[in-house]
């Protein structure tokens, strides 16, 4: 049996499909312990072991107000904010994790690809690790833009100098994250680290993407594996929705966005004209007041078995969360895509470039998402190419094939007896909650 550590961003869009490879590798027999800031208990299922650290610089409620001011994220003040946050973050990593990791002696760490400072911790140290990317993947190269910007893929020397020139300028706005990272990397007696795309792992790195929907990349390192989204086996479930023959239009706008109410009133009221059943789940985020001020019929919920839903959907209109976006391809369904914020911009790209849908980066007016709903359904183009990636996930194996490369890359032999392939039931929830931040 091996022993493996887990960390990630403390987001529900990067702690489920971790805590579903978390779990499909306890299923096989090995140990596994999340490390996280106080906050990261409540978010887990409380069977799974969990050590915690940096009570001092974030104690138990301190990461309430980051998470509300990541649902407001929008001008240049907001984006400043986040930096200093995650410059905060990185610094509690660097300074406490090694000694969580002393303590705890696992015998390697499943890091996201978004925790720069979960890595160099771990190469410091000696640790094996593997980098997982629950959102799109962080690799730079000239001919892929920057992901979190909304450029299409242009392998052009045209397009190349436009990606470099939007490389510089995530430099620029990242300097207090870099300058943690720089600091901490001579102290821990990594000199060479420079920038967070130093510390990918030499191990193996795993993205949920598909080659199908990521743009086409030519540098990609040998040890890099496109495994397709993290999720449990699906079960069949009643929803008790109407049987009224219309078809099904499902909207979220994901964990930390769904106190948006006026674009759900934007969507609310662009579906009324049209012959369809409106789902929109909000995650928590909406009064009863504020549901019921919706225009239209549309049914509201908090909650929902969001991959349930869709696998019965016709449509999904969605902040182009990365969770989401996988989720509705692996039931081949097309969407009417909205980014807000994060890398949602590039994923829209890439729905885009994948034909899966119409994509609104601004003026979302009800008259514009009714035109691109219709537009949405009325294309088969859309469902065919929806489907065509829905056989490719399928194919991609998912977390057991995910939880197969780590145990060869990090040479963790399952137990005689231990139970394969297949993830283990009561994992993270399949259902709105698991939406990409």
């Amino acid at each position: 049996m091996a022993y493996f550590g887990f960390t990630c961003p403390p987001l529900p869009g990067h702690i489920n499909p971790m805590t579903v490879l978390a779990r499909e590798l306890a299923t096989r027999g090995h140990r596994v312990t999340f490390l996280g800031f106080p906050d990261m208990r409540r978010k887990l299922s409380p069977d799974l072991e969990f050590r915690s650290f940096g009570e001092s610089d974030w104690p138990d409620g301190s990461l309430e107000p980051f998470l509300k001011r990541l649902g407001k994220l929008g001008g240049p003040l907001s984006l400043r904010r986040l930096i200093l946050d995650l410059a905060d973050f990185a610094d509690t990593v660097c300074r406490d994790l090694p000694g969580a990791l002393e303590e705890l002696k696992p015998d390697a760490l499943i890091v996201d690809q978004a925790d720069a400072a979960g890595s160099l911790v771990a190469r410091a140290i000696g640790l094996p690790y593997v980098n997982v990317a629950n959102a799109l993947p962080l690799n730079m190269e000239p001919g892929v833009p920057p992901p979190v910007l909304a450029w299409p893929y242009d392998p052009t020397p045209k397009g190349i100098r436009r990606n470099l020139g939007g490389y510089r300028v995530a430099r620029f706005i990242e300097r207090p994250i870099t300058k943690v990272i720089r600091r901490h990397a001579v102290r821990l007696g990594q000199p060479d680290v420079r920038f967070a795309e130093d510390t990918l792992s030499e191990v193996a790195q795993l993205t949920q993407c598909v080659r199908g929907l990521d743009f086409p990349r030519e540098r990609l390192p040998a040890n890099f594996h496109y495994v397709g989204p993290l999720r449990e086996r699906d079960q069949p479930m009643d929803l008790g929705l109407p049987n009224d023959g219309k078809p099904l239009v499902f909207c979220s706008l994901g964990t930390l966005q769904g106190s948006r109410l006026s674009i759900f009133r934007a969507v609310a009221k662009a579906v009324q004209s049209l012959d369809l059943r409106l789902l929109i789940a909000h995650g928590g985020m909406l009064s009863e007041r504020q549901s019921a001020s919706l225009p239209g019929d549309p049914m509201v919920r908090s909650f929902v078995p969001q991959r349930a839903v869709l696998a019965k959907s016709a449509l999904a209109i969605t902040h182009c969360g990365f969770n989401t976006v996988m989720d509705a391809l692996s039931f081949g369904v097309p969407m009417v895509g909205m980014p807000l914020a994060f890398e949602q911009p590039a994923t829209g790209a890439r729905l885009e470039r994948a034909g899966v849908g119409e994509v609104l980066y601004r003026w979302r007016t009800p008259g514009r998402i009714r035109d691109a709903v219709a537009a949405a359904l009325a294309d088969p183009a859309y469902r065919v190419s929806a489907a065509a990636l829905q056989a490719e996930i399928a194919l991609a194996g998912g977390v057991r094939r995910a939880a197969d490369i780590i145990e060869r890359a990090t040479g963790a032999a399952p137990p005689e007896g231990a139970t394969r392939g297949r993830a283990a039931r009561g994992g993270a929830r399949g259902d709105s909650r698991s939406e990409s931040s």
